[in-house]
């Protein structure tokens, strides 16, 4: 019996377009700004461009070099989790000033609310980082998502596409992995996540449904009809 779902944000509760066409462009704009602002009095902003020092080779006091690797890795939709932090802080900004609104599907908010109320866990995993997970919920054109969630993963649990993540977020969350539903649009995530054990829900929103044995669902109503017949 499935009792408690794990969801992905982008493609499944989220559109892709915002997060390409509003999040991405937000967080180019506002970063460099917000990194000259910030890198000399935030331990927490200081602390990310530490990593990404190591991470690019760029020397840590070299700030607009810094900034050139982060704006380069946003363009390639890199999933550094020192730049998912920064991301997380900018679009903070974002949100709290109302410059920016999360969107969430209608069916995925009115599933999710039923959901909870039917007594099922709910918990997110996505490569964006914990803040900005809660941001996207907390701040949606919807209401706030965020007392429906009881816990949230990122990258720092591993990446999506590899199974020992699935493990540590089983582990995390002491439960056994037939119990837990997890809903992605990606193929290779439900993938690593079957190979944990987990069932999974492969959400298609858009375009030819795939020729697959897996559950494949267009919408969080569809999913529904999983849960309830398990």
């Amino acid at each position: 019996m499935i009792r408690v779902v794990l969801t992905d944000i982008e493609g499944t509760t989220s559109s892709i377009s915002f997060v390409h066409d509003v999040l991405f462009p937000y967080a180019s704009e506002h970063l460099p700004g917000f990194v000259r602002d910030q890198h000399q009095d935030t331990p927490a902003v200081s602390e990310q461009l530490d990593a990404v020092a190591e991470a690019s080779g760029i020397a840590r006091e070299d700030i607009d070099g810094l900034i050139e690797v982060l704006k380069t890795w946003i363009k390639e939709d890199r999933k550094e989790t020192s730049l998912k932090a920064l991301q997380g802080m900018v679009w903070e900004q974002g949100y709290q000033r109302g410059e920016l609104k999360g969107h969430i599907y209608a069916d995925a908010a009115d599933y999710l609310q039923r959901w909870h109320d039917r007594g099922l866990r709910l918990f997110v995993y996505s490569s964006g980082s914990v803040k900005a997970q809660k941001l996207i919920f907390g701040f949606t054109t919807e209401g706030d998502f965020t007392p429906f969630f009881s816990g949230y993963f990122d990258t720092r649990i591993g990446g999506k596409k590899e199974a020992a993540s699935y493990r540590n977020i089983l582990s995390e969350l002491g439960v056994e992995a037939a119990t837990v539903l997890f809903l992605s649009d990606v193929e290779a995530e439900l993938e690593a996540a079957e190979a944990a054990g987990m069932q999974t829900a492969w959400l298609v929103r858009e375009g030819d449904l795939p020729e697959t044995g897996r559950f494949v669902a267009r919408d969080f109503a569809e999913v529904d009809t999983l849960l309830q017949k398990r």
